[in-house]
């Protein structure tokens, strides 16, 4: 049984940072994809950040050179580490994860339609 949940949301000023964590259960990460996504209302949720099949990170260019995706396969947590934050970064951010049939890679996490969420975790960020 899959379970995401979303910690370490809250308010801060433009150009300030924040660690974002994602406790993961019922997640391998030879079996599936995993990585982070925000929403804002009025908006369709948008991927930020995930962590490849080979290991590799992969951002939006929205986030890129800002934030970090890492995962403690020890502790199942998935963390997202974001500095220079900006007004446009506000938003719900979840934890996603979609299970990866054996033989599929990058493209299928980039493409497929992801299934698992968290409960999210809201970012502000004032200017």
């Amino acid at each position: 049984q899959v379970q995401l949940v979303e910690s370490g949301g809250g308010s801060v000023q433009s150009g300030g940072s924040l660690r974002l964590s994602c406790a993961a259960s019922g997640v391998t990460s030879s079996r599936f994809c995993i990585g982070w996504f925000r929403q804002t209302p009025g908006k369709e949720r948008e991927a930020v950040a995930r962590i490849d099949p080979d290991g590799s990170p992969a951002y939006s260019d929205s986030v890129k050179d800002r934030f970090t995706i890492s995962q403690d396969d020890a502790e199942k947590t998935l963390f997202l580490q974001m500095h220079s934050l900006k007004p446009e970064d506000t938003g719900m951010y979840y934890c996603g994860a979609v299970r990866r049939p054996h033989g599929l890679g990058a493209d299928f996490c980039a493409h497929t339609t992801w299934n698992y969420w968290g409960q999210g975790t809201q970012v502000i960020v004032s200017s």
